[in-house]
């Protein structure tokens, strides 16, 4: 997986589901978009939506320069079929199931594009996301506000 940090939680993104990393930049906002739907942007010739991740999941911040500054956006694999990326503020590293001593399945409630939880070591919570799920999740593909 890819690990990242989105807001004050942290999730687990298959390495499959996941394409080309890029720092933040500039983001063209688009008016009457959901407060997650952050605009379009040009990467590498392409024009994506960028998505703040936590803001999408319910636990977005209000974010400073600074922190966009250090932010990434993630573009989703073009196997996916979906022309997006994703806002993260945070990148973590790579991770397999040796980083990890427990795990819990979904709760009965969790939304589809949830996978398991993973607890690591000093007790963080890792959870996994299924991109292609999410991706054609209505609540992804509906940014109109």
């Amino acid at each position: 997986w890819l690990a990242v940090e989105a807001g004050a939680t942290s999730y687990l993104l298959p390495l499959g589901h996941s394409g080309e990393i890029f720092p933040w930049g500039a983001v063209q906002p688009v008016p009457y978009t959901q407060k997650w739907f952050l605009g379009v942007a040009n990467l590498r010739g392409g024009l994506v939506g960028v998505v703040d991740l936590a803001g999408l999941l319910g636990s977005a911040a209000p974010r400073t320069e600074q922190a966009l500054s250090e932010a990434s956006l993630l573009a989703i694999n073009a196997a996916l079929e979906v022309n997006a990326a994703l806002l993260v503020d945070r990148l973590a590293g790579l991770r397999g199931t040796d980083a990890f001593v427990s795990s819990e399945p979904p709760a009965e409630d969790a939304p589809a594009f949830f996978g398991t939880t993973y607890i690591d070591s000093s007790g963080t919570r890792w959870q996994e996301l299924n991109l292609q799920i999410l991706s054609q999740h209505p609540a992804f593909l509906f940014i109109i506000a």
